[in-house]
């Protein structure tokens, strides 16, 4: 019995679903950049800062986001669980010296001190992504868009997990909620960091995946519909805080529930598969997407193919495609044995294989995948930026309730990005990228509503652009993996994501704080109800210090719709992509469907 279940505990400690759990339990701290929105008025009022110096701040937290480079090295240098101790404490030095700052416990520094501190405390969350990500693709090789779904979803339902537990504290001082941000990662990451890691002999797609991943589904629609439900009831009605404890309770409790599914494979099922046997069936197999191990010969056919194969054979359906496509192989591969024909060598990866960083910069597909990414992300970025002045200037006083609704909305935008992008090229073998500007096209609409300002406009903006941005962090680092390759998948992702806060750098700290500051100035000027009187002279004497604040539709009306441009230009750069990239998918994935 004590063989049997150290045996069994063996197996749990290595299954790659155990894995797979604890970086969904991880990436909830990946998303304390979402909480931007609640913190920033707090700093704001502290330091008296202008909007512009916020949105400064902003930017220096998308950089921090996003710049993972350092992260990505680390992960191939270092053990995985080493990166991520590296970005905890990244995350606790730096948010925690900006709540000493905010508190008055420590001498207040300049701006651009604070914008490193922002940068250095966000940075932590590259760490925490890279791990999670490279280590659960290389585990799930063939069930890219789930995993890559579930995982980022989890990162930007991360805001509205943390606003919950921070409901528990219930602390008057809302710099409380900073502090929060500084410990709590830190606190998750030292207790699972050993766990994350690539395990070996579980590569390969097993008959329980499907079944396993339609619950860990399950529990993302329930966990999203739960948060929305308890946000909701929160705000309507004035709760006890015994309420909201068992609430956060309950929170916890389904957060949990996906730690069976690595329970019951480990305790009630044999082991398939040893690496041995994983190692030759990888060999022999199909390989699929990102392939890196071909022979020569094969290789070369496939290039020449590429170039000989008559144009029509790709609007041909996908079983007859690959019997023509079979046929051209085996008379090319004749005619190179005998001679024939030449068969011509091509310089580098093909799309599909292992591309290096160099290899892939170069090529066009790359960087339209690159700016369709900053031109969509980076406007929903933007929104959640500022979704607090945005919240304020429409005359909403609670702005946690749209962080955290956004957070859900993103959550859901991740789960259902990778989900019908996994439909799309699994049972169509068409580009992912289609999911993409569909995505970019709702976010259009949703900044369109934020511009009008209408009754309800910011729930439906807010429901909008959050499914729209979620798809993209859902979409992106699966498509580059098919494209580009897994080898080198840390290096391409984190350059891919610099798109992010290039696109807040220039939407949101150039274009709408400078719009949002002078809108407010011109409020500032205008008489008070069209006259001057003492008591507004002396106010306005009082307060000249006091951070200008704008109110009405017209605060980001221009924004909104130079947003909505920017996401329609985004659409078009992906059906760009999708159809440069077409007859590729369809030889990636046409395969697994004949």
């Amino acid at each position: 019995m004590t063989i049997y279940l150290k045996e069994r505990f063996g197996y749990f400690f290595n299954n790659r679903w155990l894995v797979f759990v604890a970086a969904m339990w991880i990436q909830t701290c990946a998303g304390i950049g979402y909480l931007f929105g609640s913190i920033s008025p707090v700093i704001k009022i502290s330091l008296n800062y202008n909007q512009k110096q916020i949105a400064r701040l902003g930017v220096a937290k998308d950089l921090g986001d996003s710049v993972g480079f350092l992260a990505g090295t680390l992960c191939e240098i270092l053990p995985l669980w080493a990166a991520l101790l590296v970005g905890a404490i990244q995350n606790f030095i730096g948010y925690g010296w900006v709540w000493l700052i905010v508190t008055r416990r420590t001498a207040p520094l300049p701006l651009w001190a604070m914008c490193i501190l922002i940068f250095v405390g966000t940075n932590g969350e590259t760490y925490f992504n890279t791990a999670a990500l490279v280590s659960c693709v290389q585990n799930f090789p063939k069930s890219r868009g789930p995993v890559v779904g579930i995982l980022k979803g989890f990162a930007g339902l991360g805001g509205a997990i943390l606003t919950q537990i921070y409901a528990v504290i219930h602390s008057p001082d809302h710099a409380s909620l900073i502090f929060m941000i500084a410990v709590a990662p830190a606190m998750v990451i030292i207790a699972l960091m050993f766990i994350i890691r690539p395990v070996g002999g579980h590569r390969q797609v097993r008959p329980s995946d499907g079944l396993s991943f339609s619950f860990v589904y399950s529990i993302c629609l329930l966990l999203a519909s739960y948060l929305m439900g308890v946000m909701i009831v929160e705000d309507v009605v004035d709760v006890s805080q015994n309420v909201i404890v068992i609430f956060t309770a309950i929170l916890f409790v389904i957060l949990i529930i996906p730690i069976v599914i690595p329970i019951y494979l480990s305790f009630t099922q044999e082991p398939r598969v040893v690496p041995e046997e994983e190692a030759l069936l990888s060999q022999s197999g199909d390989q699929g997407p990102g392939r890196s191990e071909h022979d020569d010969g094969q290789e070369i056919i496939f290039s020449e193919v590429e170039e000989e194969k008559p144009k029509g054979v790709d609007l041909l359906p996908a079983l007859e495609r690959q019997k023509r496509i079979a046929q051209l192989q085996v008379r090319l591969a004749q005619a190179a044995a005998e001679g024939a024909v030449r068969i011509k060598r091509r310089r580098g990866p093909r799309r599909g294989e292992d591309f290096t960083l160099v290899q892939a910069i170069i090529k066009a597909d790359f960087w339209l995948m690159f700016f369709s990414l900053l031109f969509g992300s980076g406007s929903g970025l933007t929104v959640i930026d500022n979704l607090g002045q945005m919240s304020q200037s429409l005359g909403y006083d609670n702005t946690h309730v749209f962080v955290s609704m956004i957070s859900i909305w993103n959550f859901l935008g991740r789960i259902g990005g990778g989900y019908f992008s996994e439909i799309i090229v699994r049972d169509n073998a068409y580009p992912r990228h289609a999911a993409m500007a569909v995505a970019q096209v709702v976010m259009a609409f949703g900044h369109f509503f934020f511009a009008m300002g209408w009754p309800g406009a910011m729930y439906i903006g807010t429901l909008l652009v959050g499914l729209g941005y979620g798809a993209h962090w859902a979409i992106v680092p699966a498509a580059a993996s098919e494209l580009f390759g897994l080898k080198n998948f840390g290096a391409l992702y984190n350059f891919l994501t610099i798109a992010n806060p290039a696109g807040s750098l220039v939407f949101s700290g150039l274009i709408a704080s400078s719009i949002y500051d002078r809108e407010a100035e011109k409020q500032a000027q205008q008489p008070h109800e069209g006259r001057l009187n003492l008591a507004s002279v002396l106010t306005s004497f009082l307060n000249m210090d006091e951070p200008l604040k704008c109110e009405g539709t017209i605060c980001f009306f221009l924004t909104s719709l130079i947003m909505s441009g920017l996401c329609i230009v985004a659409a078009v750069l992906s059906m760009i992509l999708v159809y440069r990239t077409k007859t590729v998918y369809a030889n990636l994935y046409g395969r697994s469907r004949t």
